[in-house]
């Protein structure tokens, strides 16, 4: 859509700004007005990080071991607990009872975005960029 948008606005342009150079350089300020927006957003993005990160309020930088820990068990309860507790539970002659099933793509979704995060984290430490 936005190329679209961008192929509009460069042949409205052909016919306003009758100066190659001038309307070369205006339509690629057009083209890479979305990228410079979306690196200002990341850039911003990456300063809030820093301050959640650096507080020692449990409130502002807790959250994120909080996600974590949370997404852990549950993907330890979804791929080993429940279906040991069957296991064990039909051997033993037990009625199995309903077992609470989680969302696993949206849980896979934070938690692979954690871990990408995480393997950064891992990487910095390596190369020894952190503290």
């Amino acid at each position: 859509m936005i190329d679209l948008l961008i192929t509009s606005v460069s042949t409205l342009l052909s016919k306003v700004i009758p100066d190659v150079n001038e309307r070369q350089k205006l339509a690629h300020e057009i083209a890479t007005m979305a990228q410079k927006q979306a690196h200002e957003i990341a850039i911003a993005q990456i300063e809030v990080n820093k301050a959640e990160a650096a507080s020692d309020s449990v409130f502002k930088g807790g959250w994120r071991p909080f996600i974590g820990w949370i997404c852990g068990i549950s993907f330890a309860y979804h791929f080993v607990l429940q279906p040991l507790l069957m296991f064990i539970l039909t051997y033993i002659g037990f009625p199995i009872p309903a077992l609470p099933e989680f969302d696993m793509a949206s849980l896979m979704t934070v938690l692979m975005g954690m871990l990408g995060l995480g393997g950064l984290r891992t990487f910095e430490k390596y190369k020894g960029v952190t503290k």
